[in-house]
């Protein structure tokens, strides 16, 4: 294997397991529908992601998220349901992306891309959630369509300029680290006032 695929399998299986903790369905449909149309080289270990149904389906949860994503509160609902969804399906992912057996390196990627894709999705539920404490709809749509662009703009770098998409992806991690916390913290205000309101209210 040439050194470029090995860096193009690396910044696909980092690209899936982030990607996976934002929009999981978006992410398998694009990829799968560039593979089967010629337009990507997609690993051994994903080839399944090409096949019709799993493009069709993953096409029909696309369109079912898009609209439930620009729903307040519904959104935070659906990223509840898909904390047992998306981590599991990008450790799946990142481990297939290097490989089609069961290798130290493909437990590896699975590890880490399970690790990334859990960070990626708390930073996005808990955005969501402080998000979603704004009584107007048009920052929840701003923030469902920037996630739409940055998974397809990720695609596009992690196929065509893997180093750029690495760092990128390197940065990103850095900042959701330095992020969370502030995040979770920010969301346990919000629901100590909601608790003393009601309590005021009684």
């Amino acid at each position: 294997m040439s050194e470029w695929l090995v860096l193009q399998n690396v910044a696909l299986a980092s690209l899936l397991a982030w990607a996976s903790g934002i929009r999981l369905y978006l992410a398998i449909f694009a990829v799968g529908l560039a593979g089967h149309l010629g337009y990507v080289e997609v690993p051994a270990g994903l080839k399944v992601l090409e096949h019709p149904w799993v493009i069709g389906t993953a096409g029909f949860m696309l369109a079912v998220e898009f609209l439930v994503d620009k729903v307040p509160a519904l959104d935070s609902a659906w990223d509840g349901i898909h904390t047992f969804i998306r981590i599991p399906a990008g450790a799946l992912l990142a481990a297939g992306a290097t490989g089609d057996t069961l290798s130290a390196l493909t437990v590896a990627a699975g590890l880490l891309g399970g690790t990334i894709t859990a960070g990626t999705h708390l930073t996005k539920a808990g955005g969501r959630a402080l998000i979603n404490t704004s009584p107007e709809p048009f920052s929840n749509w701003g923030a469902s369509i920037t996630e739409d662009a940055l998974v397809l703009g990720g695609i596009w770098f992690a196929f065509n300029h893997p180093y750029a998409f690495l760092g990128a992806l390197a940065v990103f991690i850095a900042l959701m680290i330095w992020m969370l916390p502030k995040l979770w913290r920010g969301i346990r205000l919000v629901f100590r006032v909601l608790r003393q309101s009601s309590s005021a209210t009684r």
